[in-house]
């Protein structure tokens, strides 16, 4: 079977125009080269934290390199710490050193309050945007040595200043993350966070995402072509999506499955959620593809997470079946559990292949841990979404509203561990070579296919694209935002 994952105009008018799914935005045109497209020629692509010259403030839509110029100004204000205390990054994604109770203990050097409100509302943008985030990394560490009261004080000036819907980036984000620092105060006077989740409308928003940004669609079409590779030559296959959604990436997937040369495997399909109303549905407009394609195709809706499982049988796995495990991870909710959960049962699933798409966010550590490292990564992503809709854009409003906003707040208001009662692995894919994984590098084809998506969403030059180390990073201009990379089992190779 050809390695390559190829969808040609063919698979579009099996569609039918009463469905629900956007299909013209799942299938894509995939590619056979095996030339990989040029990637950054920078040793890793991505800067590390701190090491770019000095950012011109005025230039527009680079609103990431704005925050990590002020964010440091601010860290470096602070009084000096041991090696051990400090800030740490690397290049490939932000994982910083826990905060010292010294560290936290202080505050940043303080705006004069006299004229603050002025300058804001009189200044130039640049000086707007710099008090804005002074103020919100002053309330960041506030709220990291419990000081709830002067919190809550700056939380209402900066909700008072900031707008969501303003044509600056950097007001925007300062809007969302003073939400979601609102949301811990409330929260950690209450004693309690217990979030309500509306799946329809993240669902609905995720679809919207995965239509105006390349980062959903790198996500699907490099997994899937690791998948296609992993299945080569096998009858009988097994699909285990962790946290399946609406399942937009795997009609494609579907589509070369059931034209193969060999001719099309038996599919069995898992799909684990939240919702077992949504699961159904989900599944049954892929079934509905599947059967179009002549395909044999099962599907099993588990409304529940993965580290929550006791019994195998639940998945429906059979002997004989070549498993592959999919995981797109992402801070909107908890779709997997316990982590050391989630990494025994895939131990004992035995999968042929792991497709893993990480978030180069840290996720664990303490509040001010977390504050850092998201306020680079978003300011990252509203900088990308900035570069390619317009400020009034629905679409852009309803993605940083139903889902960017949301990640903000769990991150910061309802996540970590002194929260959750769990500590979080830092970086999954680490995680997954300690414990008896095997690597499997991505292809040149999975790079040609990263490549083809980012050529379909302009400006192509603020999108980076790299591969390191077996895995695709693709970021904004030099953040690392998503990095995808594949495993197997010791035994099932």
């Amino acid at each position: 079977m050809r390695a390559g994952f190829e969808v040609g105009q063919g698979a579009l008018d099996l569609i039918q125009p009463h469905e629900q799914w956007n299909y013209n935005n799942t299938l894509g045109a995939y590619v056979t080269t095996t030339t990989p497209p040029t990637t950054s020629s920078s040793a890793s692509g991505f800067s590390a934290y701190g090491s770019k010259p000095a950012v011109n403030l005025e230039r527009p839509n680079e609103l990431s390199e704005w925050v990590e110029h002020v964010t440091k100004t601010l860290i470096e204000d602070l009084p000096e710490s041991t090696p051990e205390e400090s800030f740490q990054t690397d290049a490939n994604m932000p994982t910083y050193a826990d905060v010292s109770p010294r560290m936290c203990e202080t505050r940043p050097r303080k705006m004069a309050r006299g004229d603050w409100s002025d300058e804001v509302r009189f200044g130039d943008q640049g000086n707007k945007g710099l008090s804005l985030i002074a103020v919100l990394f002053e309330c960041a560490v506030a709220i990291s040595v419990d000081n709830l009261g002067e919190a809550h004080r700056m939380v209402l000036e900066l909700t008072q200043m900031a707008s969501p819907y303003s044509p600056s980036c950097g007001e925007r984000v300062v809007a969302y993350f003073a939400k979601a620092m609102a949301s811990r105060v409330m929260n950690s006077w209450l004693g309690f966070c217990s979030p309500l989740t509306n799946h329809k409308l993240i669902h609905g928003g995720f679809q919207v995402f995965n239509n105006i940004s390349p980062f959903v669609k790198f996500a699907h079409f490099t997994s899937n072509q690791a998948i296609l590779e992993a299945f080569q030559r096998r009858d009988r296959v097994h699909i285990l999506d962790l946290d399946i959604m609406q399942g937009l990436q795997w009609p494609a997937l579907f589509h070369i499955l059931a034209t193969r040369i060999e001719g099309p495997p038996y599919v069995r399909m898992t799909g684990m959620g939240t919702s077992m109303e949504l699961l159904v549905e989900t599944g049954k407009q892929l079934s509905n593809f599947a059967k179009r394609l002549g395909m044999s195709f099962e599907f099993h809706p588990v409304a529940k997470k993965i580290g929550d499982v006791v019994d195998l049988s639940v998945l429906q796995i059979r002997r004989g079946d070549a498993i592959g495990i999919h995981w797109l991870q992402h801070s909107l909710y908890d779709a997997t559990g316990t982590d050391w959960k989630t990494m025994r049962l895939l131990q004992e699933l035995n999968p042929r292949i792991i497709t893993l798409v990480e978030q180069d966010i840290s996720h664990g550590g303490l509040f001010l841990d977390r504050f850092v490292s998201s306020l680079h990564y978003y300011s990252a992503i509203f900088d990308s979404l900035g570069a390619f809709l317009p400020i009034d854009d629905n679409n852009r409003h309803r993605v940083e509203h139903s889902l960017i906003h949301r990640e903000i707040n769990n991150i910061l208001a309802v996540g970590g561990p002194g929260r959750s009662g769990d500590d979080k692995f830092r970086v999954w894919r680490s995680e997954l070579g300690r414990n008896g994984f095997l690597q499997v590098p991505m292809s040149s084809n999975s790079l040609a296919q990263a490549q083809l998506i980012l050529n379909m969403f302009p400006p192509t030059h603020g999108y980076n694209l790299v591969q390191e180390d077996g895995t695709l990073r693709l970021g904004w201009k030099e953040t690392a935002l998503y990095t995808a990379s594949a495993w197997t089992c010791h035994v099932s190779r």
